[in-house]
């Protein structure tokens, strides 16, 4: 790598962002801003809800409140299929994240108004703006690296691996501490903050871009805008319509639009999936590549159901039953946020180093392997979870250690590097040019089903208690490790060329990211 984000490229005279290509500083800024902004509301979202939204008993707050963070994961991540749409049908990636960002920015000072109606309406602002931003940006990513080799693009996540990272520590530790210990809304408007420096350096860098996202891939056409519009508006009344007969009978509680939304979390994938099939644009020699995505998908789903409890149970975990106490003072519950994205930046050189190792004895495993040591990974930091449950049970204070949760977002963090990765990367390749924004949009949306089916998992918390709970979620996840990597190839490998192979052809498997990379720090990331 270059020594400076300036170094001219050998033999080109043009100037590099550590050997990368220029417009990679304008993109890496603007996703560690962004994720800043992300991780620093996340890092509170669900304190704030139980301390200061919700009425009730304090487990019907933390019930619903775990419930609500769950779905509102979902519908973020929901939102990347339509942003990606926009960006290949309408306004390009370019557009597309500059207009997102604004709308996340906008979202984060509503949060900071004193107003529950303004904090849902903050939710709803920046749930939109990462539908546009967040699959665009990471296919501009891609659009860098156009013609280069597999390596080339897979170090170039690398470093916009570290963008994510960078963010996802320093936010909750700000953001965090104020929110908690100054107030809840002074919080909301720093992550506020930190997206405006996202936007503003974004629209100096954009000319460093290229052409990369300038134009849509799939322009549309003025009879698909029409058709487009009126079915939008019908599905947006039906919604508005239903809304308004529950509250004109009295019957109206916020569990409904949760679990509507959960319902939506499920559904649309599979509508997504079929639609893609059916599109007479998708060749028959691009049909294969969408058919070995599903079965990544799937386990991306069930990876990401378990993750991401960790802004949510795990937090409350940490703020009722973990002794947080260095000294005589108390650090904010919301710190722990930061323990992730640590620990990316201290283990992700020693995963590089064992990729690389093994790749030089043809030994580093399968696309398909990595996906069932990441489920092997996450389903252990769950059996140490409810190791953790069960001795706070026990406890005469009614807590344990920090190290219990420490152990816990170490197997995680190991996961999450097998897999994220792996599979962001895999997206880029194995989508066809013409829907690599709704590829890549798809990608985050396993990231949105698994925080959908969290809506429903998260409320079994309270009945059968930490032990039973997290122990449950334990055994499914070692048993879809199994599932991942079956005997005998009989799940669809890449090919090493990028290609896919059909369920009954050769046995050939794209070679996998190198390892030189972070992870997703959370969506997706």
């Amino acid at each position: 790598m270059a020594s400076s984000l300036t170094k001219d490229s050998p033999g080109s005279g043009e100037k590099t962002f550590f050997g990368h290509p220029r417009g990679m500083a304008t993109l890496f800024m603007t996703e560690m801003w962004e994720r800043f902004s992300w991780y620093g509301m996340r890092a509170i979202l669900t304190l704030y809800l139980v301390a200061a939204v919700l009425d009730g008993p304090l487990e019907g707050r933390e019930a619903l409140a775990a419930s609500i963070y769950g779905v509102y994961n979902a519908v973020v991540y929901m939102a990347a299929m339509p942003g990606g749409w926009v960006a290949d049908r309408l306004w390009g990636a370019r557009k597309a994240v500059l207009v997102g960002g604004i709308i996340i920015a906008l979202g984060h000072f509503t949060l900071a108004l004193p107003s529950d109606i303004a904090f849902f309406i903050g939710l709803a602002l920046i749930a939109a703006g990462t539908g546009l931003l967040k699959p665009n940006i990471s296919a501009m990513v891609g659009g860098l690296y156009e013609g280069q080799s597999s390596a080339r693009r897979d170090a170039g996540f690398t470093l916009f691996y570290m963008a994510i990272n960078i963010g996802g520590l320093a936010a909750p530790l700000l953001v965090g501490y104020l929110g908690e210990h100054v107030n809840w809304h002074l919080g909301f408007g720093v992550a506020g903050v930190g997206m405006t420096f996202a936007v503003i350096q974004y629209a100096l860098g954009s000319k460093y871009l290229g052409e990369v996202g300038k134009l849509p891939a799939k322009p549309i056409s003025p009879e698909e805008r029409r058709r487009t519009l009126r079915k939008v508006g019908l599905w947006s009344g039906i919604a508005v319509a239903a809304l308004l007969i529950d509250l004109a009978l009295g019957t109206y509680d916020i569990e409904h639009i949760v679990n509507v939304l959960a319902v939506l979390g499920v559904v649309v994938p599979i509508v997504y999936f079929v639609t893609i099939f059916r599109d007479p644009a998708l060749t028959a020699e691009d049909r294969p590549k969408i058919k070995a995505y599903v079965w990544f998908f799937i386990t991306a789903v069930l990876f990401w159901m378990i993750y991401d409890q960790s802004g949510s149970l795990l937090t409350i975990f940490a703020d009722n039953k973990t002794d947080r106490f260095i000294g005589g003072w108390e650090f904010p519950a919301s710190w722990l946020q930061s323990v992730n994205p640590a620990m990316v930046i201290v283990l992700a050189p020693i995963f590089a180093a064992l990729w690389v190792k093994l790749a030089t004895r043809n030994r580093e495993p399968s696309t398909p392997m990595k996906f069932a040591l990441a489920m092997l990974l996450i389903g252990g930091s769950f059996g140490i979870m409810g190791l953790a449950g069960a001795a706070a049970a026990n406890s005469d204070t009614g807590k344990v250690t920090v190290f219990w949760l420490l152990a816990v977002y170490l197997a995680q963090t190991m996961g999450e590097m097998c897999l994220s990765p792996v599979g962001l990367s895999l997206s880029t390749k194995l989508a066809p040019k013409m829907f690599v924004g709704q590829i890549m949009g798809l990608w985050f949306l396993a990231t949105s089903t698994g925080n959908a089916l969290n809506g429903w998992t998260t409320k079994l918390n309270a009945p059968l208690g930490d032990a039973a709970y997290y122990t449950l979620q334990a055994v499914v996840a070692v048993a879809a490790a199994r599932w991942a990597s079956p005997p005998g190839g009989r799940r669809p490998r890449p090919p090493r060329d990028g290609r896919v192979t059909p369920r009954t052809g050769g046995h050939g498997r794209a070679r996998p990211p190198t390892g030189r990379q972070g992870v997703r720090g959370g969506a997706g990331g």
